[in-house]
């Protein structure tokens, strides 16, 4: 059912948003955004997502450019693959404490984004998951994560703030595509 926003919602997912974009606010009672619930909405600047919402879906924002800023709240436990993939214009990204593992892709190409904050909790990083973020000059891993895809990292130049033995082999594994 699409109600007057734009929000086509079933049984607590949101299945698809065919609004007009700018600042959009999930109605609360979503559990869920469906995989490509998002996706292409070109003139999607804003999002804000309730508390009630445990999963975000693969490729739910993927190619959403004009999306500046996105607050995951502490209730997300599951991010899908390449969430938030190409969102040119994303600067900021928290990842919330309840969030186990960053997933493949997540926001690979995200080329403005300039601070991303990884919580202790994270213990994987998916391949390609931070990927050609150009805007990116550091970078902090938490002790904790003891699993790192390929790629996870292709394209950084920066600073990992990590223990001084991880670093060198951050740069070497992770920073390239191979």
């Amino acid at each position: 059912m699409t109600d007057n926003s734009g929000f086509v919602i079933e049984n607590g997912v949101l299945i698809k948003y065919q609004g007009s974009g700018g600042e959009v606010a999930i109605p609360a009672g979503v559990t869920s955004i469906g995989d490509s619930a998002f996706n292409w909405c070109l003139k999607l600047e804003k999002v804000m997502i309730p508390d009630t919402v445990t999963e975000i879906g693969r490729n739910a924002f993927f190619r959403c450019s004009s999306l500046m800023n996105v607050t995951i709240p502490p209730s997300v436990t599951e991010i899908g693959v390449a969430a938030f993939s190409r969102c040119h214009s994303l600067k900021n990204l928290i990842i919330p404490g309840s969030v186990k593992s960053i997933p493949g892709w997540m926001v690979s190409e995200c080329t403005c984004l300039i601070d991303v904050t990884i919580p202790d909790s994270v213990k994987s990083i998916g391949v390609f998951a931070f990927a050609d973020c150009t805007g990116l000059t550091s970078l902090m891993i938490p002790d904790g994560v003891t699993d790192i895809g390929q790629g996870a990292f292709a394209g950084f130049v920066g600073v990992f703030q990590t223990q001084p033995e991880f670093k060198r082999c951050l740069h070497d594994r992770y920073c390239s595509g191979v």
